[in-house]
């Protein structure tokens, strides 16, 4: 085993994933990222460098670099990193065989037998929640899980809050759901307003993801990567997902973490109130109003 890089002094803070039963870091080390340097061994230190600092949650994609980022993470989760970790990853199948086939493709590409957290892709197009059911993805995940390959079903979506309401108004247990937390999620097609609720009175995991807009809300000026996540960690959430793709921006992470303080309401109001004037037309929120964050799956 590698030897341990310790870059805080104070632990990641836990929360509860739901009602699985599992404590996951407030922050997660997100799955795109990690195949974006041409050298994957930057990849592989990020992971392992984020266990050996108490991070425990880690996200990822069949479709993230045409699967390069699940490669990476299976050769990070090597010489006994995987069993402290829980792992999570997620599928475009639509139909019994192709989320069969896909599931498989990640097993193998993340070198283990079972995967934490499977959840269904990209939930933000009208009809996949009624294909998902009709054309029997959820009867594969289902007995994916009774094989023992996966132990929690979930989904994800950044674009329709009204998606998820039918999704969550399906006869299914769903364990976790991954959606856009941030500051300027509150003023525009609001998950934080119209989906949160939900999901805590349901006890469902929730993950977070682009607390920084994708990057974009740091385009207003003002705002720190720092204050932003703190934001979204500051909400109901079970952990925060971040994109990373270096050693520094790992750090970054680890000391906001660390160090978190929970923002008051008031401070959230006054948070909000400055990023009004930018968000409420979705300007800033480029995965609601565009197609540039698809994957075309």
């Amino acid at each position: 085993m590698s030897k341990q890089k310790k870059l805080i002094d104070r632990p990641v803070p836990k929360r509860p994933l739901g009602s699985t039963g599992e404590m996951v870091s407030l922050l997660a080390v997100g799955g795109y990222h990690i195949g974006s340097p041409s050298d994957p061994r930057v990849g592989v230190e990020i992971i392992r460098t984020a266990i050996d600092n108490g991070v425990n949650f880690f996200d990822n994609a069949c479709c993230y670099h045409n699967g390069r980022s699940e490669e990476i993470m299976g050769r990070a989760l090597r010489e006994g990193y995987r069993e402290k970790v829980v792992l999570m990853t997620k599928n475009h199948g639509r139909d019994y065989d192709t989320y069969k086939k896909r599931l498989q493709q990640s097993l193998t590409r993340l070198q283990t037998d079972c995967i934490d957290v499977v959840q269904f892709h990209e939930i933000i197009q009208e009809g996949i929640p009624e294909k998902l059911f009709k054309d029997g993805a959820i009867d594969a995940a289902v007995e994916a899980r009774k094989e023992g390959k996966i132990r929690f079903i979930g989904f994800t979506g950044h674009k329709w809050p009204s998606l998820f309401l039918e999704m969550l108004q399906k006869n299914f247990k769903w364990d976790t759901v991954q959606l856009p937390l941030n500051v300027l999620d509150y003023h525009y097609r609001s998950f934080t307003k119209e989906i949160l609720p939900i999901l805590l009175e349901k006890k469902i995991g929730m993950i977070g993801m682009k607390s920084m807009a994708g990057g974009d809300a740091l385009e207003i000026g003002g705002l720190t990567p720092q204050e932003c996540l703190r934001y979204s960690m500051s909400l109901p959430v079970s952990t925060v997902v971040v994109g990373m793709d270096s050693m520094q921006l790992l750090k970054q992470n680890l000391e906001t973490a660390s160090k978190f303080k929970m923002m008051s309401d008031s401070e959230k109001s006054d948070f909000r109130q400055k990023t009004r004037p930018h968000a409420e037309n979705g300007e800033y929120e480029l995965y609601k109003t565009s197609t540039s964050y698809d994957s075309g799956l």
